[in-house]
């Protein structure tokens, strides 16, 4: 397998400090140097510079000198080599680049991974960014790389498919992945392979076939979800029932002109932990709560009005925006 010119920066990189941290222990030990003036000679026989030794070396001193220059010597050819194909094909900015979003990426808490930059990709990616959720996009494909910087979205480009990837996208600290890709194969592979990473990860997959959308959910997929059944059962929703797909793009969340729909937490602390559904209806007139899960429960659509809310609990509500916004407001406090 061919490396590419980064990859050999890294090894020589690597070799280098490897070779540094053999001749200090090698100085230590032969010649009973302090660590300092050991580090010390490693340096300058390294880079032969030929500054004075801090003390005269003995015949074992001397022969471990001459296979310490011969090998520094070869690596440093190496890695300047090395350096040199990253600056001649323009892949040194790049290189450092990445390296900088790989940083920025491992910071990363409670981010969403979206794998595959197509049109279904696309869209979730920018529904994310506008509701200010953290993102980080996989896909290998060149020609989408310029998309996804415009976008000023953290981004690996590099294949979903491959373990480490996902290790990098932070797999282990993010709360949700999306397997976007256009193959039904690539889809259940990734899922497989993130489910493994994380078990507590909540898994979301494009499927294409009915035996792709089976195939993820016994991968491990939370939810599968195939574009064309969804837009083809939406025109013919349009068709049959067109005041209600009229009222649910209305309330479509972070769309609604007027009205909007919204999910809520309930925390430890708040203000609606113990009041029953009314009494939080009453205080907020221009809003109804339609959905409430607690736990693991099932959801509980259209909840009673006795029903007792508490800590923990997903309000489902809908209503003008003002309105959800002070509900939101309490629950949270």
């Amino acid at each position: 397998m061919t490396l590419s010119p980064a990859r050999r920066f890294l090894i020589a990189i690597g070799g280098l400090c490897t070779l540094l941290a053999a001749g200090t222990a090698g100085y230590i030990a032969i010649e009973g140097m302090t660590p300092l003036d050991a580090l010390y000679m490693s340096v300058i026989t390294l880079s032969t510079v030929g500054f004075r030794e801090v003390q005269p070396l003995d015949s074992a001193g001397k022969i471990f000198t001459i296979f310490l220059i011969i090998s520094g010597v070869g690596t440093a050819v190496y890695l300047l080599t090395a350096a040199a194909e990253l600056v001649v094909e323009g892949q040194l900015r790049e290189f450092l680049g990445a390296t900088a979003m790989q940083r920025k990426i491992h910071q990363l808490e409670g981010h969403v991974i979206v794998c595959g930059f197509g049109r279904f990709g696309r869209v979730v990616t920018e529904e994310l960014l506008r509701h200010k959720v953290p993102v980080v996009v996989v896909d290998p494909e060149p020609a989408l790389k310029e998309d996804i910087e415009r976008l000023g979205v953290l981004h690996l480009s590099a294949s979903a498919l491959e373990d480490q990837v996902l290790e990098d996208a932070g797999v282990g600290a993010a709360r949700a992945l999306v397997a976007a890709t256009g193959s039904d194969a690539d889809n259940v592979y990734i899922v497989l392979s993130a489910r493994e990473k994380n078990a507590s990860l909540k898994i979301h997959a494009r499927g294409e076939s009915e035996g792709g959308l089976r195939r993820l959910r016994l991968a491990g997929a939370d939810q599968v979800v195939s574009a064309y059944q969804r837009g083809g059962m939406r025109i013919a929703s349009t068709i049959l029932r067109p005041t209600v797909v009229d009222f649910l793009e209305l309330a479509q969340p972070g769309r609604g002109d007027e009205i909007d729909l919204e999910e809520i937490r309930v925390e430890e602390r708040s203000q609606a932990v113990g009041r029953t559904i009314e009494v939080i209806e009453r205080d907020n007139q221009k809003l109804r709560i339609i959905a409430l899960k607690h736990g693991n429960e099932p959801i509980l659509i259209i909840p009673g009005q006795a029903i007792v809310v508490r800590s923990g609990d997903h309000l489902v509500a809908i209503g003008d925006r003002a309105s959800l916004r002070r509900l939101a407001e309490a629950v949270s406090d």
